[in-house]
């Protein structure tokens, strides 16, 4: 199991910078890719901020300092290395944006497998028009740095090859991989979604408190976090957009409720934002 030499992640937002941080600590060189300067510059501080909690953490193999050396930021995909190993895009959950930034790096990047971090978007459909043999779903889970989970989503046109060199980075970076044929939400979403969303109707229906909710599902079910806390940190613009996606192709038991639509309306998207179902701030 080795990691790749040279990487990219499209997308340094909280998911992109994580992976970069993963990657980084692995000793791949890494180039983090984003939409203007600022962000870029953006995305380089929280990198930076990242490795210095894992440093503190004493996580860090190496010195902070050392390991940031293998990174590097544009602002312009076809600036992209061509001699990238792997691209993992990390761009918002929006299939035209996903596909038009695959499409880029294939041409930027033509030996690099092409990953992306979808947590609900097809992979056949992202696949479509580019070359599919390349193409693969790499889900990771936030935080990154500590969630050892990795899904990967497979289709049709993929070779096992191409599967088994992504699983093998996966694995050389401390993960777990599990594989999930190419579905609607594939395993975790899916799953993921549907309890959250069920917790969510409870509390809008007075059956108990966001607080005992959540409790119940950690201390009777040993989950390490509650349904509501995690929706917050992952964000309520976010299950809202996978469970409307998956509404309509699973149908009407990933309808989103009321007051999960609401609070998005309102500007309460959890963590980000200082309020969610709980107080952030």
């Amino acid at each position: 199991m080795t990691v790749p030499g040279t990487a990219v992640v499209v997308g340094g937002g909280t998911m992109g910078a994580g992976i970069a941080h993963v990657l980084l600590a692995a000793g791949t060189s890494v180039t983090v890719a984003e939409a203007d300067a600022a962000r870029a510059e953006a995305a380089r501080g929280a990198v930076e901020a990242s490795l210095r909690k894992a440093e503190e953490r004493g996580k860090l193999d190496r010195p902070r300092r050392e390991v940031l050396g293998g990174l590097s930021t544009v602002d312009d995909l076809a600036a992209l290395p061509g001699d990238a190993e792997l691209v993992v895009e990390a761009v918002p959950e929006d299939l035209g944006l996903k596909q038009r930034v695959l499409a880029t790096a294939a041409r930027a990047c033509p030996d690099a497998v092409l990953a992306s971090n979808t947590s609900s978007l097809s992979i056949t459909a992202l696949a479509d028009g580019l070359p599919g043999e390349r193409v693969i779903g790499m889900h990771f889970f936030n935080p990154v740095p500590v969630q050892a989970l990795v899904e990967l989503v497979t289709h049709g046109g993929l070779p096992a090859g191409t599967v088994a060199t992504v699983r093998g980075y996966a694995e050389a970076l401390g993960k777990t991989v599990i594989e999930v044929r190419d579905s609607p939400g594939f395993a975790t979403s899916r799953l993921g979604v549907a309890v959250g969303l069920e917790a969510i109707r409870m509390l809008e229906e007075g059956v108990a408190s966001a607080e005992d909710i959540d409790t119940g599902m950690r201390l009777g079910y040993g989950w390490p976090m509650g349904p509501l806390r995690l929706t917050d940190l992952v964000g309520l613009d976010v299950r809202l957009s996978i469970a409307s996606h998956l509404e309509g192709a699973l149908g009407p038991r990933f309808a989103p409720p009321e007051l999960l639509s609401n609070k998005v309306a309102r500007g309460e998207l959890g963590r980000k934002t200082g309020r969610g179902f709980f107080d952030w701030s």
